[in-house]
């Protein structure tokens, strides 16, 4: 970066417009996780949701979430026929804790007459009225001008008007919106150079959408036109067919020269090498598969197959690869280099808060271990503690606290006392903790939990370690189809000065890939702890 370079601001919309994805639903602790990931990457702006509109998001913006990045409440500007003061949707935007507001209007004249049922005037006193009553309250504001490019094509002074009603009024961003995903990069560019004339650029964003595959493309096309703020999601969540996907954007503005001599954004070189990480969490929390092919943090962007072009990428990477993989966080897949797996492994060791030395010949068998459970099903992107653990007993450095020699659990579907179909879980847990022989068992509202609870009623000497252990999150995945599938159990714990940590097993039998993450968890609990031998 040098210091003539143009700042660019990435507005993450994941929370908001990437819970319209299908199957996807996020729960106030979700929202909040995935906040804190944003965050973390450096981004400028988080767009939690919509308060007002449902419980979840009206909770998320009931306290401050104290992120370095600009929390912002998104919703509409006042309706006609109202002023501001007196709009309750105004008003839940207005009483939220956010940095910022993010107003939506219309900007096509036919949906002002179609789907608002006012006129053009009243639709432009709203945007004026909602942005300076936000202002007033000392947020800063931006407009999402909704189906903008449909809209500049059908009437583009109508839009241009709605676009400089915004700024005029105040709005920090005028951002436009190409909603229906149809409109091509070139008309993006011309389209975004023609609205330079009425709002500057350092005012301007692009919001995209994914529906001819171009949403990255198109934002970029903003930026050669003008436009100095990108909205997008990670890993391209949206409705339909998605937004704008910032994983592909970052390291494009980042690597790339024709943006990255020219732009800086808040991503640092460091953060970027988090990038493949960060979106493989945000998979496993939603419980859906990561896509192998997604450009530069998929599995596959750096994997060759044997052949040609295999044998020129074991010489020399630069002749298949458009960026070291290990830039975004990623890896080669053709025979990883010893030096590279080292590498990666000393960096997740650090990032767990072990120190090992460079030359230590531990970091090979490390190296070795992760790549054969990786090959059963395993996964640690979003599993830290069982990584630490991994290592730590590579190392010798986890005692032998407990043995369960063996456990039972029973499911049983019965008629209860007053004729109600019911399930019933049971289990039994036979433990040995050193020269102590220890049986405990625990009912439970299904066999994980059941199994949770006997494990944890008595593990003798150890057992005021883990008083405080809870499990506050289960996630299943089904790793290849049909009823013998593989399964991987990602458990979450807390304990309670509230640090939380997530474990994983995997197995072909459910119950037996959860017990492998709940021993894991407990373990961890233990060696956090200190609890020796």
């Amino acid at each position: 970066m040098t210091p003539a370079s143009e700042r660019l601001y990435l507005f993450d919309t994941t929370l908001r417009d990437g819970a319209q994805t299908t199957g996807v639903d996020f729960s106030l602790d979700d929202k909040v996780k995935i906040a804190v990931l944003l965050d973390d990457l450096g981004l400028d702006y988080v767009e939690g949701g919509y308060p007002g509109a449902n419980p979840t998001d009206t909770a998320l913006f009931g306290q401050k979430r104290g992120l370095a990045a600009r929390f912002t409440a998104f919703g509409m500007t006042k309706r006609a026929g109202r002023s501001a003061a007196n709009d309750p949707g105004v008003a839940a935007l207005l009483d939220a804790e956010a940095d910022a507001i993010c107003f939506v209007a219309k900007s096509w004249d036919y949906h002002v007459h179609v789907a608002l049922g006012c006129t053009l005037e009243e639709n432009l006193e709203g945007i004026r009225d909602s942005v300076e009553a936000a202002r007033a309250r000392g947020r800063e504001v931006l407009l999402d001008c909704e189906h903008f490019f449909d809209g500049f094509k059908a009437n583009r002074d109508y839009a241009l008007a709605c676009a400089r009603a915004a700024y005029e009024a105040g709005a920090r961003w005028v951002v436009l919106c190409d909603t229906n995903g149809g409109t091509l990069p070139e008309e993006i560019e011309a389209i975004v150079s023609d609205v330079t004339a009425v709002v500057p650029g350092d005012h301007l964003g692009i919001h995209a959408h994914n529906d001819t595959e171009q949403a990255v493309a198109n934002s970029l096309a903003a930026v050669r036109a003008g436009a100095r703020q990108i909205q997008g999601t990670l890993n391209g969540l949206g409705e339909r067919c998605g937004n704008a996907n910032l994983t592909s954007l970052i390291p494009t503005l980042l690597l790339k020269p024709g943006f990255a001599d020219r732009f800086s954004i808040g991503v640092s070189r460091e953060k970027l090498a988090h990038l493949t990480k960060a979106s493989r969490q945000l998979d496993e929390l939603l419980n859906r598969p990561p896509n192998r092919h997604a450009p530069y943090v998929g599995a596959s962007a750096f994997a060759t197959k044997a052949g040609i072009h295999a044998s020129a990428v074991l010489k020399e990477p630069e002749t298949y690869e458009h960026v070291p993989p290990e830039t975004v966080g990623n890896r080669r897949q053709v025979l990883v280099s010893e030096q590279a797996g080292k590498s990666n492994v000393l960096a997740e060791l650090e990032r767990v808060g072990l120190t090992v030395a460079k030359d230590d010949p531990r970091i090979l068998r490390i190296l070795d271990e992760v790549k054969e459970r990786e090959s059963l099903g395993y996964a640690y992107e979003g599993a830290d503690a069982s990584f630490f653990l991994l290592a730590k007993r590579v190392m010798g450095e986890v005692p032998a606290f407990f043995e369960v020699e063996r456990f039972k659990v029973n499911v049983e579907r019965r008629h209860n006392a007053i004729g109600d179909l019911v399930t019933f879980s049971e289990a039994t847990v036979k433990v040995r903790v050193g020269a102590e022989t220890l049986i405990s068992a625990a009912e439970g509202n299904g066999p994980v939990n059941a199994l949770d609870a006997a494990l944890r009623k008595d593990l003798g000497k150890y057992q005021r370690f883990i008083e405080d252990l809870e499990l506050i999150d289960f996630r299943v995945r089904i790793l290849n189809g049909g009823t013998g599938a593989v399964t991987r159990v990602l458990i979450e714990s807390r304990d309670g000065d509230g640090e939380t940590w997530t474990t994983v097993g995997v197995s072909a039998n459910i119950i037996d890939a959860s017990f492998q993450a709940l021993t894991d968890s407990i373990t961890y609990k233990l060696v956090k702890d200190g609890a020796g031998v």
